[in-house]
């Protein structure tokens, strides 16, 4: 579904681009001269209706005291009524030569010519110089245009005036190679014999006398425009152009009856008109779409530019409330819990780590039905308060609940076995506790595998996810998550919420979720630093990041309720929910919408402004990248990478939310997916 929404985006934009930047908005006759040694001399000194279709090409000019008006480049929606009120009024019928896109934009303009008795030609669909174009353009040009006017008006014509054409007499070689394509494909070019200049915007006087001068009884095809720009003046000189002509014996009348021709106006096939209708829906919604993708695109950039502003302030504000301490040290000891499946790559050095802690610690090690011998391992280590306890597999949160249920301590750490602690992780996760309303703490989870460009764009994530989003959900006191990796909880706490829920597949945010709406603070303690294993390969991050994403989305709806309640809860709800949705589901949405529309404007708008843009958005991140590592005392090094993270990782991390979105509407459930363990972890030296 998202394949072909993308395919029929990128398709209406494609076209719309080539409809409005493809376009010749020249004057008429702006284009240069050229040679005309190939033109047949039939032809310079023959009539302004040509047909080029047979061997011998032959034209045809008007019946002498007749005019054929003919008005070029609309229709027009401000002066095409009026030129039609004023033939109207006159009992006069003319030809207009309709440009394909202006005919898309205003098909009732074009229903109007034809219910009115005029006639219809074909100007080309975006006004190009046909002469200058290659022959698969022309045909392109051709073809489009009469479908426009099928669509439009349930007609076709046969009659076309090549755009920076004029009299037979300034035929030149690529002019007249345009002619006979046009001929082969069935077109009666009509060229002019009269000008009357309006196109320079003279004044009325002007186009007046250049539209009436000539001498004699001589037949003329008379050239005015209704479009291209302001035709005021058009409009106010054409009943004075009517008046004289008439006044001197001249009718006016149609192209085709002017030189004795049969109607080339014909009602359009099914297929045509239908085909017709669908490019003017094409063009009308690729015109929508452009219009609203350009509100979005400056709502979504004032957003996120206001976004980095709150985060960054939040961010600042925190490190000084933080220096203030949390109260009391927190002695007590600490039962870790540590849910185990499969975990034999890892678990000793994770729970090695834990004894190291500068903090009395007992480790419970549950083995959630591992079949590689974690369990057996952890066993064989005779390591001091440590204890195993092996249940049938259950899952991660019957795991953590089996733990729970067997810590004796009031305060607990949840430890995902993929992790290893700093020595002094423990005692800073724990202080927070020193305030009694606080009921869980997360730690700062920091990725131990970090080399390559896949490590290096989740070391950046982490860095600035812990270091400036989860210090603006603590100071706004709605903290979604406390990370499986470094997470502490008042065991009383988890008891009154029902432990550890099995409703979701991000049991952690779900459990943090039902701890804010119990009343419960959550807040951030960044110096509690674990480090973790970060998936190695794009397939293993997808299967993480996909997890994670739907399981966020389970709890965001399993907890909605928020949204309506009031204190803690609604502090959640109203902010960490609404937060949530923005960032991490409607604008990674739209995401692949602003690639496609950037990719269009790079094409079709102005590539320096596009680019401009882009750098932008990237200094901001780079600002917001180099605060997040400075507060986290990280190097700037891996920075570097941040400006390819935006043509590959971020791409797939969009791609992440968009197919867990759409799995939820579907109603598939997820199943658990386990990341593949590496064995590299330790905690880095002077890390």
């Amino acid at each position: 579904m998202l394949t072909a929404l993308l395919l029929t985006l990128i398709g209406a934009l494609v076209l719309q681009g080539y409809a409005q930047h493809s376009f010749d908005d020249r004057p008429d006759q702006a284009a240069a001269p050229a040679a005309a040694d190939a033109v047949p001399a039939a032809i310079h000194e023959g009539g302004p209706v040509i047909d080029a279709a047979v061997p011998q090409p032959r034209s045809a000019a008007p019946e002498p005291g007749t005019i054929a008006l003919t008005f070029d480049d609309g229709p027009d929606p401000t002066w095409t009524p009026k030129i039609l009120d004023a033939l109207h009024r006159a009992g006069v019928h003319a030809t207009f030569f309709v440009v394909g896109t202006q005919a898309a934009a205003h098909p009732d303009l074009i229903r109007r010519i034809v219910a009115e008795g005029h006639q219809i030609g074909i100007h080309t669909f975006t006004h190009t110089d046909l002469g200058a174009a290659p022959s698969w353009r022309r045909t392109l040009e051709l073809r489009e245009a009469q479908l426009t006017v099928a669509g439009a008006a349930g007609v076709t014509s046969s009659l076309l005036r090549p755009p920076y054409s004029s009299t037979p007499e300034a035929v030149d070689d690529p002019g007249w190679s345009a002619i006979q394509q046009a001929g082969r494909e069935g077109y009666l070019t009509v060229l002019t014999t009269q000008d009357s200049e309006d196109w320079q915007r003279p004044g009325v006087p002007s186009i007046i006398k250049s539209a009436t001068a000539g001498t004699g009884h001589q037949g003329q095809v008379l050239l005015m425009h209704d479009a291209g720009g302001d035709r005021s003046q058009t409009v106010a000189a054409l009943d004075g152009v009517l008046s004289t002509l008439k006044s001197r014996g001249f009718r006016f009348t149609t192209v085709s009856d002017a030189v004795g021709l049969p109607d080339p106006v014909r009602p359009a096939g099914a297929g045509d008109h239908w085909l017709g209708l669908a490019l003017i829906w094409l063009l009308t919604g690729g015109n929508r779409a452009i219009t609203a993708l350009g509100w979005l695109l400056w709502a979504a950039g004032a957003v996120s530019v206001l976004r980095a502003v709150v985060v960054l302030y939040a961010a600042r504000r925190h490190v000084r409330l933080r220096r203030r301490g949390w109260g009391p040290p927190v002695t007590e000891p600490v039962s870790v819990i540590v849910p185990a499946y499969n975990e034999i790559a890892g678990i000793e050095p994770a729970v090695r780590s834990l004894l190291a802690s500068d903090h009395p610690v007992e480790v419970i090690v549950v083995d959630d039905g591992s079949t590689d011998g974690t369990a057996d391992l952890v066993e064989s280590l005779n390591l001091p308060y440590v204890r195993v306890i092996r249940q049938e597999n259950a899952g991660k949160p019957a795991a953590l609940n089996t733990g729970i249920a067997a810590a004796r301590a009031e305060l607990l750490v949840m430890v995902d076995g993929d992790t290893v602690f700093e020595p002094d992780a423990v005692r800073m996760l724990v202080q927070p506790f020193a305030d009694p309303t606080v009921g869980a703490v997360s730690g700062n989870a920091k990725v131990v595998n970090r080399g390559g460009l896949l490590g290096r764009w989740q070391h950046i994530e982490y860095v600035v996810g812990f270091n400036l989003d989860r210090r603006l959900f603590d100071l706004a006191e709605c903290m979604p998550t406390v990370p499986g990796a470094v997470g502490a909880f008042r065991r009383s706490a988890l008891l009154a919420v029902g432990g550890v829920g099995e409703e979701t597949l991000a049991e952690d945010t779900d459990l943090t979720m039902a701890m804010c709406r119990a009343g419960w603070r959550v807040v951030y303690e960044e110096r509690a630093k674990a480090w973790t294993e970060a998936p190695a390969s794009l397939s293993a991050l997808w299967r993480q990041r996909y997890r994670w994403c739907y399981g966020t989305l389970q709890a965001m709806w399993k907890h909605r309720g928020a949204l309506t309640q009031g204190g803690q809860a609604g502090k959640l709800g109203r902010r960490g929910l609404l937060y949530l949705l923005m960032f991490q589901v409607l604008l990674p949405l739209l995401a692949p919408v602003v690639d496609v529309f950037a990719l269009y404007g790079l094409a079709f708008l102005d590539p320096v402004r596009i680019i401009g843009l882009w750098a932008a958005f990237l200094l901001v991140q780079m600002l917001m990248g180099a605060y997040a590592f400075r507060l986290d005392k990280e190097k700037l090094g891996p920075l570097w990478s941040l400006p390819l993270q935006q043509f590959v990782y971020r791409q797939l991390m969009y791609l992440v939310v968009i197919q867990s979105v759409f799995t939820a509407l579907a109603g598939s459930r997820l199943r658990w997916q386990r990341m593949q363990r590496y064995g590299t972890l330790r905690v880095p030296a002077g890390g």
